[in-house]
């Protein structure tokens, strides 16, 4: 998870309107250094539990990898558990509370379903780890009680309703769907996302990442059950102005 630098007075724009009221406020120093140490803890924990899952990893290797004392940790999260759930938030929540922003214009679920897994996909292009984390939690039994897998529950699930899909299997599509994703994801993480990185095995298999976040679109909306023409041709369309990026935790 990319960290927010902080911005130096320098950095930001003067607003003449503002100067009336005097400058701003500045942070405190002690709320400062606590959220970045927060900040730190998380990064390590995302990355660590991407690797090992969250069963796997101590409390100490957190602290280690952050560089922050064993006993600080207990200032921010109350167990391991308590900040792998804020990973939890951090990491799905937010994203898919930008996903909805970024999608509440658009009435067609087959639409917002593309949409949704493309920005996904390149999301893990950008960052591997989170990528690696979303693959990990995709496959637990939570996945269809929050964050994405609830999210993609309930746009097929609409779909179905507005007679959009015709398969009446939700359970049995998300399912399908889910695995779509977590595949494309994993593939892409394998090919690096790039031709370049393709190995040359896959190459004579004719297997290529390009244009992996539309193509995995349009197999998904051909699962739901659009024919061919229509899933590529949603699946190709261009995305809504605007990024899906999670706010600053």
């Amino acid at each position: 998870m990319p960290k927010t630098p902080l911005r130096r007075a320098g950095d930001l724009p003067v607003d003449n309107t503002r100067a009336a009221a005097g400058p701003p406020q500045r942070e405190p120093r002690g709320e400062r250094r606590k959220r970045e140490t927060r900040s730190r803890l998380l990064d390590a924990a995302l990355e660590l539990m991407a690797e090992k899952g969250m069963e796997g990893v101590a409390i100490n290797e957190i602290t280690e990898a952050a560089d922050v004392g064993f006993g600080s940790f207990y200032n921010h999260f109350e167990s391991k558990e308590a900040i792998y759930a804020a990973l939890l938030d951090a990491v799905f929540e937010e994203f898919g509370n930008a996903l909805d922003r970024l999608t509440q214009d658009i009435a067609d679920p087959a639409e917002v379903i593309s949409v949704s897994v493309r920005h996904t996909l390149r999301r893990a292009q950008r960052e591997p780890v989170w990528g690696r984390f979303l693959m990990r939690e995709g496959f637990s039994a939570r996945v269809l009680e929050r964050g994405l897998g609830q999210r993609l529950l309930r746009d097929i699930e609409k779909g179905v309703n507005e007679k959009r899909f015709p398969n009446d299997d939700i359970l049995m599509m998300s399912t399908s769907a889910g695995g779509t994703v977590l595949a494309s994801i994993s593939i892409g993480l394998q090919l690096g996302f790039s031709q370049e990185a393709e190995p040359a095995g896959l190459k004579r298999l004719g297997f290529s990442a390009d244009g992996l976040p539309e193509r995995a679109a349009a197999t998904l909306l051909r699962t739901l059950g659009l024919d061919r023409a229509e899933a590529e041709a949603i699946a190709y369309r261009p995305l809504p102005h605007g990024e899906a990026e999670p706010r600053p935790t």
